[in-house]
């Protein structure tokens, strides 16, 4: 077991730190004869990438992303996968080490740095090593791969909650996502938000968020009863991505407050013609039953804590466990739940792509 690598048959090993000269990830098991190119694996690096709005750190990566291997044209002249491993590198540009060299030999709040020292003795300190959010820059790559093996469908997130702040469901709009910096659905959210997050900005503390990911077009099936549940890995991948301190699939926690009336998905016959077994009625499972796809959109959702980075001076305790105080300098998100919005998507097209390769062996 690798606490690197993701997944069974469609499975990313990630490599790299947050201010070494690079990060990477192999994608291994994925099927051949896949068209992917580096422009389309970039289309989705540039959705996370720091750097673009006031809104996120100012770190400036281009994350611009090389395929090594597992890629070679086909007799049309098309770039597709070759069965092989498929090696993607990216390289970092924009380190600045020097901004940590403060906090070396202090522990940050809310940081990996005590944990990392209790397990392993050594930790790389520029920028959280190994357990910075740069890492998530490989699953949004390899996650560009993943989309595709499963045909048809489509993965999509949006940002639904920032602090106290939610949008207004009615209101949402797949179109509204890409106009505005915070991957919102709703375009009466937008403004709001962008005033509270200013008065973050400015005051030098960060929040937190909720992101909402939904995949359509997700064959009935998919999953396997106890301990491979699709749902049990939908949990397992968002619970994976940094700072994500809660999930729920379907209605989620509200359930809690749904009689069972309110809460049963009711059925009628599927539509002639359709190739829908039955018809849902509503989606409070979020699309998975007993552990198994049911052919409805995937819902799930998951809350990304406040960016631990701040500028107000804490109370910490330094390596030799005398007390201190330590303010985190650098270039920092005063939202991070916005970048992982093309993260959360990432890891559901990998666990959706792995458990569709898994129905296949199993099943035919």
């Amino acid at each position: 077991m690798s606490h690197n690598s993701f997944g069974h048959l469609f499975r990313i090993t990630t490599w790299g730190e947050s201010h070494g000269p690079a990060i990477g990830c192999v994608v291994d098991g994925c099927p051949s004869n896949i068209p992917i190119t580096e422009n389309e694996i970039q289309t989705f690096l540039d959705q996370r990438k720091p750097g673009q709005s006031r809104f996120t750190t100012q770190r400036q990566e281009a994350d611009k992303v090389k395929i090594l291997s597992g890629v070679f044209d086909n007799e049309a002249g098309e770039q597709v996968t070759t069965g092989t491993p498929i090696s993607l590198l990216i390289e970092n540009t924009d380190q600045r080490s020097k901004d940590y060299g403060d906090i070396k030999d202090k522990y940050r709040p809310g940081h990996a740095d005590f944990t990392y020292i209790e397990k392993y003795g050594i930790r790389d300190y520029r920028g959280g090593g190994r357990s910075s959010a740069r890492e998530t820059a490989m699953r949004v790559a390899a996650g560009a791969i993943a989309r595709k093996v499963v045909p048809g469908m489509k993965v999509r997130a949006g940002l639904v909650q920032v602090g106290p702040h939610q949008i207004n469901r009615d209101n949402w709009d797949w179109d509204e996502i890409g106009n505005n910096p915070f991957f919102c659905p709703d375009k009466d959210s937008v403004e709001p938000w962008a005033d509270y997050l200013d008065g973050v900005r400015k005051s030098g503390s960060s929040i937190g968020a909720v992101i909402e990911v939904i995949a359509e077009g997700v064959p009935a099936g998919l999953g396997a009863p106890v301990y491979g549940k699709l749902d049990q890995d939908i949990a397992s991948a968002m619970m994976s991505i940094n700072a994500v301190k809660g999930v729920e699939i379907g209605a989620g926690f509200e359930a809690a407050a749904f009689s069972g009336e309110e809460n049963a998905d009711e059925m009628r016959a599927g539509k002639a013609g359709s190739n829908e077994a039955a018809q849902f009625l509503s989606n409070h499972a979020g699309g998975i039953l007993g552990g198994i796809s049911s052919g409805q959109p995937i819902v799930a959702r998951f809350v990304v804590k406040p960016t631990s980075s701040i500028l107000t001076p804490r109370k910490t305790v330094d390596r030799s466990g005398q007390d201190t105080e330590i303010m985190t300098k650098g270039r920092h998100d005063p939202c991070v739940g916005i970048r992982a919005v093309p993260v959360g998507e990432a890891m559901m097209a990998l666990v959706l792509a792995d458990h569709y390769l898994r129905h296949r062996g199993q099943q035919g």
